[in-house]
């Protein structure tokens, strides 16, 4: 009811005076710290009068001016306008004294609704409680730099997806949209804050942007304007739609009438605005001083288990997004999980990329400790020696040097400054002195003690703190406000100062410090974490899903170049599906082989997706290239088929019946730039009859040999000129057979009565960057009567046997033992064994089991003896020696006539596991005295030497001998003595290592029984099933022995290094040759037919980009010194390479191609401990110069890759 005032009743005005007065008084003013403390309810005072209406009335005006009085601090960071931001004037503008005459309860609710709305509308000042958090660097004191990141795998324990949206959190709770979300939402509250995302860049920043993206072109291209809340689980609704007539909230924009749509969300949050200046849609990504990319790949590569090619592609994508996107350019890597750190990372995917510094944290504990007592934590890496030299000044810059920050524990924060919302160890710092548990003083006190423990292992007054962890910051205020109230105090305090940091703000403190920096050479590997933890065993843990990884990777290569040569990538399907599931799956958690059973399952699951539809590109882009009739559209209308799966023998398009009047024709394409000559092997159900020849039957009792007339096929093997090419059937074995039955069944859940009893293999010659044709036909008449060849069998028990068709032959003993390799053309002559033996795996009750990372041996091997006589196979074209060990080892040794090398094909499996893991391997035995000496691959890039029982940094205490010494193989590993090297390639990821002199060993193989509490928390023992049966995992693979005089080996690793990276492609189909021969091109090259790329040049990239410009990548593939022939500059024709094309345009680019090369930022430049300026005439690493616009001639020196954007 209305309040009256009454003459001479001076208590009521007191009675709403005195409560607003004190109201006043009790509330205080911001503090000097900067803080607002907004005062409780019980401040809410009142006065009691006589008559009970007035008592209710005042208590009822003293709550209503109390709720306007707490809305005054919020007044000014409201925008006041609109109708209610008037009323809010109006009330304020009321003298009190006019309140008597207004309605009491309507004056209650209006204050009520004010105080509402100012909270609501200050959501960003509450939650963001204004601090001092703009310090910058401070000459004179300790600096610590505050990197606040959150470490999100691109699946782990749980898939993409699961960790994308946060489903699964039975297995881990987090929620990567929340991450994201949140971190953008905290970021708005102070522009002082800084924040760094590396992990996923490409797959979860590329999901979230995808919501923004089509709603951001409509704007660009319509003016519809949209209100954008970061926070999931939105609704849109149209506000006002003037096409539809509704213009009560219609705009102008432009000029133009334009839509506004408003975002509702579920949950408060803030809003962005798109308006004529449309970059503030993304005003965090775009933003240089709040969101930091730090590496920028498509997922944070793994430096093991990754081939170079690989990890280029998969960074190459990831920088393209955010250049495209953003138009950012990451400048610091940040590879932090990743187990072990490769040479390779520095110079490569470090300094080539334009990156000044780069930062990790798995280093071995044993040299950790030595670098903090050395303060050597912070170095200047040189990762090859082919681009460095002993010292640097500035008017020289070594090209390879780049700054490398390892963490002095891990990448989280010290202790007691964890801040997610849900960890226990979290201690907030309480700055209300309203509340209990006030602790300012002693939080400070905290961080300086915390600071200055590691500025004593730190060199110059510059420290970085890693504030995150893994899925952290999915309620990203919870970290920002305790550091916003840390540096606040911490400098207020001024015993050290701290600031919001980012890599690259350290890297350039760090360097004005203009100190002098200890050098390091080489790797990190191989990692420990503790006396007995060596990370060694991911090497080659899942060793299918890593060939599977390998092979669909050179299978991207080669589609990418077809995609390009025949201009199908405008329509239809492409390569960007396998190229985001390969970004994926290098991962550190993916080709390692460390991820849950499910979450591999899933990345295989991409890849396929990705396979096929880039098959579908390759069966496309061969109709076009090959045809030749049409004029302006090209007939994609051949069904090719391709065949994924040959390694087991199944090929649908090889196994039908030629029709009557065909042949089965095969395109083989040559992805490599140079010309080549390979052996196909393709399955046969059966053979035809007539031509007759002699199979070799040795009787195992008495080895007594008979000889009789045996059918042979009558299928003829022509090239694209009709000539005849040599050909030869060999029997399919049974190991071969039940692969295929079963796996068929598993994977495809097919099963066929009718399995293939042949391989037909033949030799085949392709042009550099080109395709040939062969036809298989049935036999007329007379036509290749000597050509295809039976093979002629020979099983021997207690014989010693000779195989090779060429110059290269083995000796094998009457046991099944390889006794010797010799060459009858360099006169090499070596004496070998060959042996597959099982570590058995430690369990926890020795202290640390085997497990997905860890490698951790008994010091039990058992050696695999062969358990039936061998099997001789003997042919014009190739030798194979068939061997089963135990009853789950089969190996197939095969010499080629052509070829200078072995080609040994494993399957080992399913291995058996009695309580106790198995690891397996094959070791490689010679007399070759090495002095503990051996060398294996970069990621496929340089050769490092390794030294058993030996660091080069920092002296060893060897713990576990075996696996202390074990080492990542992506191409090969090699020993050398006086006279001889002995090479072994490999067409995977996996581990290895010389234990012995005159040894080499790679591991093939791992089924364990216990998990080595590494994370993954599941034993690492995959299985396949079909229906209710299931068995242990049977891989089957190849590795690759050469040997060779002392310094001639060289050649042979790159040149065929290269080939087994890059496979033929093979594309099948049925048709009359004649009739193919007339409509297409049976054999061409993309080149000027009589030019190919120097042997030491690699053609590692050839792709057409959305806007159709050409992504050229060149490498040399020798280092400096390495051979005498090859370890020189080299020179590549693009005219020639792109004969008939027009160059119009031609730019070179960084490494990842996101900024050209003329227009990166100067390189920062160090110096190293020990510099002597006598040393600056020094020679200089040889480089490629620049290349005449008229010419168009590129050169490489040793080691070098050259990124090239064309326009034609």
């Amino acid at each position: 009811m209305p309040l009256e005032a009454k003459t001479g009743s001076g208590r009521e005005v007191e009675g709403l005076l005195i409560p607003s007065l004190l109201l006043l008084a009790f509330l205080p003013s911001p503090p000097a710290d900067g803080g607002f403390i907004v005062p409780s309810s019980s401040l809410l005072l009142k006065m009691t009068v006589d008559k009970d209406n007035q008592t209710r009335d005042l208590e009822a005006a003293s709550l209503a001016v109390g709720l306007l009085l707490l809305s005054m601090p919020l007044l000014p960071r409201l925008k006041l306008n609109g109708s209610f931001p008037r009323l809010l004037k109006l009330i304020l503008a009321t003298p009190i004294s006019e309140y008597w005459m207004l309605d009491m309860g309507k004056f209650v609710a209006a204050s009520v609704l004010l105080f509402i709305f100012a909270v609501l509308h200050s959501f960003e000042s509450i939650c963001c409680i204004k601090y001092e958090t703009g310090a910058g660097l401070v000459e004179d004191k300790l600096n610590v730099h505050l990197v606040l990141h959150t470490h999100d795998d691109v699946g782990w324990l749980k898939t993409v997806d699961q960790y994308y949206v946060g489903s699964n959190i039975t297995i881990q709770n987090a929620c990567v949209e929340n991450v994201l979300d949140s971190a953008v939402e905290a970021l708005r509250c102070d522009p002082n804050r800084k924040f760094v995302y590396a992990e996923q860049v490409g797959t979860l920043i590329n999901k979230f942007w995808a919501m923004f993206v089509p709603l951001f072109k409509l704007h660009q291209k319509y003016g519809i304007v949209y209100h954008f809340m970061f926070m999931s689980g939105f609704l849109p609704e149209v506000v006002g739609n003037a096409r539809q007539g509704n213009t009560s909230r219609s705009e102008k924009i432009g000029g133009r009438s334009a839509v506004r749509i408003r975002v509702q969300f579920l949950t408060p949050a803030f809003s962005v605005s798109v308006d004529n200046e449309a970059e503030n849609l993304v005003v965090m990504f775009h933003s240089s001083s709040l969101w930091f990319y730090s590496n920028g790949g498509w997922s944070m590569h793994d430096e093991a288990t990754c081939h170079y090619i690989d990890m280029i592609d998969q960074t190459t994508l990831g920088h393209r997004f955010i250049k495209d996107q953003f138009n950012k350019t990451p400048r610091a890597g940040w590879q932090i999980d990743s187990f072990g750190h490769s040479a390779l990372q520095a110079y490569l995917l470090g300094a080539e990329l334009g990156f000044d510094s780069v930062h990790f944290a798995r280093i071995d504990y044993q040299d950790r400790h030595k670098r903090k007592n050395h303060k050597s934590l912070e170095t200047v890496w040189r990762g090859s020696k082919t681009f460095g030299r002993s010292s640097q000044y500035c008017f020289h810059l070594d090209l390879s040097l780049i700054f490398s920050n390892a963490f002095p524990v891990h990448y989280g924060p010290p202790d007691k400054f964890h801040f997610e919302v849900s960890d226990q160890r979290s201690v907030p710092v309480q700055d209300n002195p309203l509340l209990n548990d006030y602790n300012v003083k002693e939080r400070v006190n905290d961080f300086v003690n915390a600071a200055m423990v590691q500025a004593n292992v730190t060199r110059t007054n510059h420290i970085m703190w890693t504030m995150g962890g893994d899925f952290e910051y999915q309620y990203a205020e919870s970290w920002f406000r305790q550091m916003d109230k840390l540096i606040h105090y911490v400098n207020k305090d001024g015993q050290v100062n701290a600031l919001y940091s980012t890599p690259s703000i350290y890297t350039d403190a760090k360097h004005a410090a203009n100190g002098s920096w200890p050098l390091k050479s080489d790797d990190y590997f191989p990692y420990a974490d503790a006396e007995h933890s060596y990370w060694t065993g991911f090497f080659s843990s899942r060793p299918a899903f890593k060939r599977y990884v390998r092979a669909l990777s050179g299978y991207y290569l080669a589609v990418r170049q077809l995609e390009h040569l025949s201009g199908t990538k405008s329509a239809g399907p492409n390569t960007f599906r396998l190229g985001e599931a390969l970004g994926i799956a290098q991962h550190h958690d993916a080709v390692t082989g460390t991820a849950k059973q499910h979450t591999t399952d899933d990345y295989m699951e991409r890849l396929a997706a990705g396979a096929s539809e880039a098959e579908a590109v390759a069966g496309s882009a061969l109709s076009c290239l090959l045809d030749t009739n049409s004029k302006s559209q090209c007939d994609v209308s051949t069904n090719f088929s391709q065949c994924q799966l040959l390694n087991i023998s199944y090929c649908p398009a090889t196994e039908e019946e030629i029709p009557r009047g065909k042949s089965l024709v095969v395109v083989a394409y040559n992805p490599l730039g140079w010309n080549r000559t390979d052996v196909i092997r393709i399955p046969l159900l059966k053979k035809c009859l007539n031509c007759l020849v002699f199979k070799m039957i040795v009787l195992l009792s008495t080895s007594e040999s008979k000889f009789g007339q045996v059918d042979n096929g009558d299928l003829v093997v022509q090239d694209s000129l009709g000539g005849m090419v040599e050909a030869q059937y060999i029997d399919m074995d049974n190991m071969t057979t039940n692969l295929r039955n079963f796996y068929l069944k598993a994977y495809l859940g097919i099963s066929s009565d009718k399995v293939p009893k042949y391989w037909l293999c033949f030799e085949v010659s392709l042009p550099a960057l080109g395709w040939n044709t062969y036809f298989v036909s049935v036999r007329t008449g007379e036509e290749g009567i000597k050509r295809t060849h039976q093979s002629v069998v020979d099983v021997r028990q207690r014989q010693t046997v000779d195989i090779g068709p060429g110059n290269l032959k083995m000796a094998f003993s009457s046991s099944g033992q390889l006794m010797r390799m010799f060459n009858l053309k360099n006169g090499v002559d070596l004496p070998i064994q060959q042996n597959f033996l099982c570590y058995s795996s430690s369990m926890f009750d020795d202290g640390q089991a085997s497990g997905a990372y860890v490698f951790r041996p008994t010091g039990h091997t058992l050696v695999m003896n062969c358990t039936a006589p061998m099997v001789v196979v003997r042919g014009p074209i190739v030798d194979e020696i068939h061997q089963q060990f135990d009853s789950w080892i089969y190996q197939v040794t095969r010499l080629y006539k052509y070829r200078e090398h072995a080609e040994v094909e494993f399957t080992v499996g399913p291995i058996p596991v009695d309580y106790v893991g198995k690891e397996v391997i094959t070791r490689m035995k010679t007399n070759m005295f090495t002095n503990r000496e051996f060398y294996t691959d970069s990621n496929g890039r340089d050769f490092l030497k390794r030294i058993r029982n030996k660091r080069e940094d920092w002296e060893l205490s060897v713990n576990e001998p075996v696996a202390g010494n074990y080492y990542p193989i992506n191409l090969g590993i090699y020993v050398n003595d006086s006279t001889y090297e002995l090479s072994v390639l490999v067409d995977r990821a996996t581990g290895g290592s010389s234990i012995k002199d005159g040894e080499i060993e790679l591991m093939l193989h791992r089924r364990l029984a216990s998990d080595d509490n590494k994370g993954v928390e599941e034993i690492l023992s995959e299985e396949v099933c079909v229906k209710d049966k299931c068995e242990g995992l049977r891989v089957r693979g190849n590795y690759y022995m050469g040997f060779h005089k002392l310094g001639g080996g060289a050649q042979w690793r790159r040149i065929t290094g290269q080939e087994i990276y890059s496979p033929l492609l093979l594309a099948f189909t049925h048709e009359n040759s004649e009739k193919w021969k007339a409509s297409r091109s049976t054999m061409a090259t993309s080149m000027d037919s009589n030019y190919s790329l120097p042997l030491n040049v690699a053609l590692i990239t050839l792709q057409e980009l959305e806007d159709k410009t050409v992504l050229l990548r060149l490498a040399h593939l020798y280092e400096a010194g390495e051979d005498a022939e090859y370890s020189k500059l080299a020179k590549v024709e693009l005219k020639k390479m792109f004969y008939g094309k027009e160059i119009k345009e031609m730019n070179e680019m960084s490494l990842s191609a996101n900024q050209k090369k003329s227009e990166m930022r100067p390189r920062l430049e160090w110096r190293v401990e020990g510099d002597h300026k006598a040393a600056k005439h020094e020679r200089m690493p040889l480089r490629g110069g620049p290349v005449n616009g008229s010419t168009l001639v590129v050169e490489l020196a040793p080691m070098e890759i050259r990124t090239f954007l064309l326009k034609f």
